[in-house]
């Protein structure tokens, strides 16, 4: 068998429902596809134009940050020690209103470096500008998911610009680079979307058959002022206009009653999970083991870079652990693997 290249002698972590690790590895990969992955005493006879020593090396699965804003990589350090309030309306919307569609690529670009040397693959982003990040991935080799931001705050027209902008980016950006692009809308959050907004979202997300990505329930405050403007809690009044289906990510869900829980479960919604963003913002820690337990997937996110101040899923994965074991005070949550 012919490959255009091998790596040998690789520890494996093929991270399947065995969670085996493969000592003395091998992959065979011919064509930009990986056409063997295993021990290399069980490899067929393989013949490569290129071999890589993999000795003393680890090979896993590219890991996916389910939850990111990629530009904000220039932002990173700028909006230290802040509640979240402010740090939107006094420190990061107003240098967002500077932003040019050049800055959005350079950030983003910059975002991808990064992931890639952290081991990232895949993310999940929402900005504006989201063109730019697209053409940040197609050079860098990346996949994404990529959701043009929709943000009303009560300027109808925007909001009405905002979609009508995002429905044009799907239809011309979803397949992207080969196929590695892949579009959602993404309306920003409930308060900062009106009822009406958010369910012509949910109407063109339906017609082009693409997800939606939100962020949910991330500050006590707004749930609360969320419920006393709508009578309804965010998680509630998104079911009530016929929102929540299974290509909804929802970001954050911090705030969360076990009937709310529940009913995501009910219509598989999916979670990303952000725990250093909500950890430095103090918002909170969502239920994760809870969530989990009845069934919602879940994912790991970093967030922006600047309510992080990194991308690497690494160092979040070990505190998405930590937070969660000292939060239900058990230290067999959210094992290693």
């Amino acid at each position: 068998m012919k490959a255009d290249i091998l790596i040998r002698g690789c520890t494996i972590l093929p991270m399947d429902e065995k969670r085996e690790i493969l000592e003395q590895g091998l992959i065979a990969i011919r064509k930009g596809v990986i056409t063997y992955v295993g021990r290399e005493t069980d490899a067929p006879s393989l013949r490569a134009e290129e071999t890589i020593d993999g000795h003393g090396k680890v090979v896993a699965p590219g890991l996916v940050n389910c939850h990111t804003h990629l530009p904000m990589t220039i932002f990173r350090g700028v909006a230290e020690d802040q509640e979240l309030g402010k740090w939107l309306s006094d420190t990061i919307w107003p240098l967002e209103a500077k932003l040019k569609p050049g800055d959005v690529y350079d950030g983003a670009l910059l975002g991808c470096l990064e992931m890639i040397k952290s081991g990232t693959t895949c993310f999940a982003d929402m900005y504006f500008h989201e063109d730019m990040v697209a053409k940040a991935v197609e050079r860098a080799g990346l996949r994404a998911v990529l959701a043009p931001g929709i943000i009303e705050a009560g300027d109808s027209e925007r909001g009405e610009k905002l979609l009508k902008e995002g429905v044009g980016f799907a239809r011309k950006f979803h397949g992207f680079a080969d196929g590695r692009v892949r579009v959602r809308l993404g309306p920003h959050t409930v308060y900062t979307c009106s009822p009406n907004l958010l369910m012509k979202a949910r109407d063109r997300a339906s017609e082009l058959n693409i997800g939606i990505h939100i962020h949910l329930a991330e500050s006590k405050e707004r749930v609360k002022s969320t419920k006393e403007k709508y009578g309804f809690t965010e998680v509630e009044l998104l079911e009530s206009l016929g929102f929540l289906k299974p290509d909804v990510l929802a970001a954050h869900c911090i705030h969360l009653s076990e009937e709310e829980m529940r009913l995501m479960a009910k219509r598989d919604v999916k979670v990303s999970y952000n725990p250093v963003a909500n950890m430095k913002l103090a918002l909170g820690v969502p239920k994760i083991r809870d969530l989990m337990g009845l069934g919602v997937t879940v994912g790991i996110g970093t967030d922006g870079p600047a309510s992080n101040n990194d991308l690497d899923m690494f160092d979040d994965m070990r505190v998405a652990a930590l937070l969660q074991k000292v939060s239900y005070m058990d230290s067999t949550v959210l094992p290693a693997s």
